[in-house]
């Protein structure tokens, strides 16, 4: 009678996939879950869900995923479907293209920005795509 699609496993446990503080990765992630990264990504991360880059984090490379909230330190193209925010102690260098925006007082937003409401994120890029080449500071 009511057709209810079936829950993903992590749908139902609700987990969160985890990059712990002290572990550094040369590469791409590409999930569907939510994701915390506290560790230091150099690479492209795509995602359906919501990614966390906490405080200790530094990532460099493009992102396209649907919330984001940043703590830490980001270099690159941003692409937020929906609601990025960055909190004060963040510190944001690049391109930023989301739906909505919500920035802290004392946050370092050094991008370009582009407001697109209800955005939707392109193609998702193939895990075997190399970063965009960036010269951190």
């Amino acid at each position: 009678m009511f057709d209810k699609k079936p829950k993903s496993y992590t749908d139902l446990l609700g987990k969160t996939n985890r990059i712990v503080e002290g572990t550094t990765l040369t590469g791409n992630i590409v999930s569907q879950a939510d994701f915390r990264l506290d560790g230091i990504l150099t690479g492209n991360f795509t995602s359906n869900g919501k990614l966390v880059i906490g405080p200790a984090a530094a990532v460099t490379g493009d992102i396209l995923c649907k919330n984001c909230d940043i703590e830490g330190k980001y270099h690159g193209n941003i692409q937020v479907a929906e609601l990025l925010t960055v909190k004060a102690k963040a510190s944001i260098k690049g391109a930023v293209i989301c739906g909505k925006l919500s920035v802290e007082p004392g946050a370092d937003f050094s991008a370009s920005c582009e407001m697109k409401p209800h955005v939707k994120p392109t193609t998702l890029p193939d895990a075997n795509t190399k970063p965009t080449e960036t010269n951190a500071q």
